[in-house]
């Protein structure tokens, strides 16, 4: 077994104390809305409820793939030989954390593709598997960040067709700035990952934003249950 390096031993608390706080969050808004769901069936509700779902699961990797640095005495997922288990975690952690984008960007768009669901969800998944793939396969930055490029200009593209065609695009826009921030900010948990010493300055900062936004829509959530 390789040393801890000191370095990951003294950032591993503040790693698995956000992601645990991400991952009660995550779980919190997804149990808020059952009732919600239940009582109107309306199925972006639905859609939004299973992406934090997944999110949470893709927080549970991310504080795997922490001990995992740690465990193996190196500073980047990447390093460790994809025949252990840092591949598959890395995987993992890509697979579920694209898949919540695309099933926040279906849970805006699911009256436009209606009766076509199946078929989209399918293409997200086998998007969601090659870009988790080519990302431990290629083990390059640049792949990522222009995967994730993809995944952003998606995002915010579902987020546009819904904005120009929505009655009340006041009360919209706030949910589309909060939607836009959460995917930004869940890229930059990603190079997080890959590149720990990346926000080597800034990171206490970027988790900051990202409970920020994930307290927020939780508020929103709870808010909204509340008041029904």
């Amino acid at each position: 077994m390789a040393r801890p390096i000191p370095l990951l031993l003294q950032g591993v608390g503040v790693e698995l104390l956000y992601s645990f706080v991400i991952i009660v969050c995550s779980l919190m808004i997804y149990y808020a809305t059952k009732e919600m769901y239940e009582l109107s069936s309306y199925k972006g509700i639905k859609y939004f409820r299973q992406a934090f779902l997944l999110f949470a699961v893709a927080y549970f990797f991310k504080s795997f793939i922490n001990i995992l640095l740690v465990y193996f005495g190196t500073s980047r997922i990447i390093d460790i030989n994809p025949r252990f288990i840092g591949a598959a975690t890395l995987f993992l952690f890509m697979l579920f954390g694209s898949l919540a984008v695309f099933y926040l960007v279906y849970s805006l768009m699911w009256k436009k593709w209606n009766g076509k669901s199946a078929f989209i969800l399918g293409i997200f998944y086998i998007l969601s598997i090659l870009i988790s793939f080519v990302i431990i396969t290629t083990r390059q930055i640049e792949v990522f960040l222009g995967v994730s490029l993809f995944i952003l200009a998606v995002a915010i593209f579902g987020m546009y067709l819904t904005h120009k065609e929505s009655k009340n695009k006041k009360k919209k826009s706030n949910i589309y700035v909060i939607y836009t921030l959460l995917f930004v900010f869940w890229i930059l948990n990603i190079i997080e990952v890959l590149i720990p010493n990346f926000f080597q300055f800034y990171q206490i900062l970027v988790y900051l934003a990202s409970l920020g936004i994930f307290l927020t829509i939780l508020y929103k959530v709870l808010k909204k249950s509340g008041s029904d």
